[in-house]
């Protein structure tokens, strides 16, 4: 026998074995979803947002996401700038980031940018989390609303528990740990859940919210918190060329291939949401739509006044909706109001507008239930309009003691004193003329026509005279 026919079924055999174990393996891994695949990124929008995370920021941000992925982009990157904000508008854009359909890399930019509280939460939800040289990010620990907050409050040592239990004082404080403990347990199982999504860092994530630390951009690439360093966007696509990540529970392995750059900024719906939703313009949207409103009711037929502050108003209420408003706010603030439109129209020396001003103050002060400054009212402008609502009502006040001492110049008063000239006139009674009417008059003189007279008092449709140069009075009067 040969040899090459011994090897001849040995051969057979062995592709036999092989293709029994690796075509299985091959199969399995197509099948596997956990397999990245790749992605070819060649149309990237590029978003910007700087400055507080509010209804305006969120809208901008989840129409662009709605945007990007309508007109066919592959990738978004939200380059983003924020000291914090309000937790609902940062909730809605993290579940926009989360149910999107392409990548979206937040990038906290340029140098000197941060990424603080909300902001922390953002980048920890994104796909791809980079920052820029000398940027930070943390302290997102969340902020007491409606109280001050008191971080840190020592518990009771349990031999004095039984006697501090018994204070007020002690329930308030026990109350407003509870709220706060409560807040910041809620915040910390949110962003662990992000961190386990993204595979980041979730001890320092906890850190953050629990003791509101913070990290430089070394710092935070070090610890996993972030996945790059880039100098700028176009450094950040070179880095991101060939990354994996996942979308929608999918991996892909991302190809930068000469994107397009598409550069998508805030439309007037944005422009006016933002201008509007600013605490000190919704504040003074809503003062102005009072004050029209009081105009046109104290001069009706203007029509002005009475549409203006219409407008004004429904906009101030839209904005108040969308805003931390304190409603305890809102009422004193209506209620200063109240009191000095009540001054200005039944003067009561002062008491009813100092006290209007003080609630006004007080209402405005406390207006906006955070301590968030950006969405708070700034205090010069309630000390301005404050101080303007004091001169307004001594203004009032001044011009109502002067009409009070000028000459009645209406009505029946107004005409005693005034000189008629006799049409006829006999035995202490006949007619006169009056501002070209004819009146009947009488009185104890004798007149003849064409006589001069005054009138010393009114009776109904006849006036009482005196000849001109007489020493008669009015009716009534001392002698």
């Amino acid at each position: 026998m040969r040899i090459y026919d011994l090897a001849r079924p040995m051969k057979g055999s062995v592709l036999r074995f092989l293709s029994i174990l690796i075509l299985p393996l091959l199969g399995v891994a197509l099948s596997n979803p956990l397999l990245a695949a790749e992605r070819l990124i060649s149309k990237v929008h590029v978003l910007t947002t700087k400055g507080a995370i509010g209804p305006a920021t969120s809208d901008y941000i989840v129409r662009g996401i709605e945007q990007a992925t309508q007109e066919g982009a592959h990738m978004l990157v939200l380059q983003l700038d924020t000291p914090g904000g309000l937790d609902k508008s940062m909730r809605t854009i993290i579940q926009a980031i989360l149910q999107s359909e392409i990548p979206i890399a937040t990038y906290i930019t340029p140098r000197g940018a941060r990424a603080a509280s909300a902001g922390t939460y953002i980048l920890y939800a994104s796909h791809i989390a980079a920052m820029a040289p000398a940027t930070n990010l943390g302290a997102a620990t969340p902020v007491q609303i409606g109280a001050p907050s008191m971080p840190g409050s020592p518990s009771p040592n349990p031999s004095d528990e039984q006697e501090s239990s018994k204070t007020g004082k002690q329930q308030s404080i026990d109350q407003k740990s509870t709220l706060e403990r409560k807040q910041i347990n809620d915040a910390t199982a949110y962003i662990r859940g992000l961190a386990e999504m993204h595979n980041r860092n979730i001890e320092w994530a906890e850190q953050a919210v629990r003791a509101a630390v913070s990290l430089t951009a070394s710092d935070a690439l070090k610890n996993k918190v972030i996945d790059l360093i880039a100098s700028d966007l176009q450094d950040l696509l070179n880095q991101i060329d060939g990354r994996e990540v996942k979308v929608q529970d999918q991996l892909f392995t991302l190809m930068i291939r000469n994107p397009q750059l598409v550069e998508v900024k805030a439309d007037w719906r944005n422009e006016f949401l933002a201008t509007i939703t600013d605490p000190n313009v919704a504040y003074i949207l809503m003062l102005i739509g009072i004050y029209g409103f009081i105009l046109e009711f104290y001069n009706p037929g203007m029509g002005v006044p009475g549409i203006s502050g219409a407008i004004c108003l429904l906009i101030a209420l839209y904005a108040f909706q969308v805003l931390p408003i304190n409603y305890a706010g809102i009422g004193l603030l209506l209620l200063g109001l109240a009191l000095m439109v009540a001054e200005a129209f039944a003067p009561s020396f002062g008491v009813l507008g100092i006290g209007g001003v003080v609630a006004f103050v007080f209402g405005s002060i406390i207006l906006m239930d955070t301590d968030i400054p950006a969405f708070q009212i700034a205090l010069p402008l309630i000390a301005a309009l404050g101080l303007l609502s004091t001169l307004v009502l001594i203004v009032i006040a001044r011009l109502l003691i002067r009409t009070r001492q000028q000459k009645t110049v209406s009505g029946t008063e107004a005409m005693i004193g005034d000189t008629v000239t006799v049409e006829q006139y006999s035995e202490g009674q006949g007619k006169v003329w009056l501002h070209g009417e004819l009146w009947n008059a009488y009185g104890p003189d004798v007149l003849q026509q064409g006589d001069q007279a005054t009138i010393v008092d009114v009776n109904g449709l006849n006036l009482e005279l005196a000849a001109a140069g007489s020493k008669s009075v009015k009716r009534g009067e001392d002698q």
